[in-house]
């Protein structure tokens, strides 16, 4: 297990070195003081996941995230002192895979990362088969989705929450079992973390976000996907 921490504080770094050693005896923890040095960090050494703050001296979090993602897709937790809803659904935006506030314990941070990390060996698990329908195709295999001649860039997290509505076509699965399934049982009541991907599946999939037409929402249940016509 490789770490890369982005904090600051050493008393941060102290606490994150402890938890990963107590989970993963001989896990390598690196750690970056500023912005820019952490994303060095994370593009020699290519991590198993990523800790980082919003906090920095050099940069936000937001902006260290925003640069991380267009050459990595590596598992982040970010941390923040504010607690705020706006700053959560962010660091969503920006492709974050989980948010905590500050002070955290490390049993929280514990099952955080390992929440994230059993997506990650979920996302490796390759499952036959494929969907085609209209100008929409998914091929499970190679976890490629296609919309039109256009290839949709999607997030691992992104692909896992279409995964399971395509494979429940003209179903509505609820907030609690899309959550569960692709985020864990520990995440059943954070609705909010659904908002912002189904929204971001739409700006990538649906002619027109604003009236989507594969992927609806079912008020006061969840969300379906419905075939687009051939």
């Amino acid at each position: 297990m490789k770490v890369v921490a982005i904090d600051d504080a050493p008393d941060v770094i102290e606490v994150v070195s402890l938890c990963f050693e107590l989970r993963w005896p001989g896990a390598i923890v690196l750690a970056g003081g500023d912005g820019a040095t952490g994303l060095k960090l994370v593009e020699k050494e290519n991590p198993d996941v990523v800790i980082l703050d919003v906090g920095l001296p050099d940069m936000d979090g937001f902006e260290v995230l925003r640069q991380l993602r267009k050459f990595s897709n590596v598992p982040v937790v970010m941390l923040t002192v504010r607690d705020q809803e706006i700053d959560k659904v962010r660091g969503l935006e920006l492709g974050a895979d989980d948010y905590m506030t500050k002070p955290f314990s490390h049993i929280e941070l514990l099952a955080r990362v390992r929440s994230v990390m059993r997506r990650v060996r979920s996302d490796s698990a390759a499952t036959e088969g494929s969907m085609i329908a209209g100008d929409f195709s998914m091929d499970f295999a190679t976890r490629e989705v296609w919309k039109g001649k256009r290839l949709a860039n999607l997030t691992p997290i992104e692909y896992d929450i279409l995964y399971h509505l395509v494979l429940n076509e003209g179903r509505a699965l609820t907030h609690h079992v899309l959550l569960t399934k692709v985020w864990g049982q520990e995440y059943g009541q954070e609705s909010y973390y659904l908002k912002v991907y189904i929204h971001r599946l739409r700006e990538k999939l649906e002619d027109d976000p604003q009236t989507p037409r594969m992927i609806l929402t079912e008020r006061g249940i969840g969300y379906k996907f419905i075939k687009p016509a051939s």
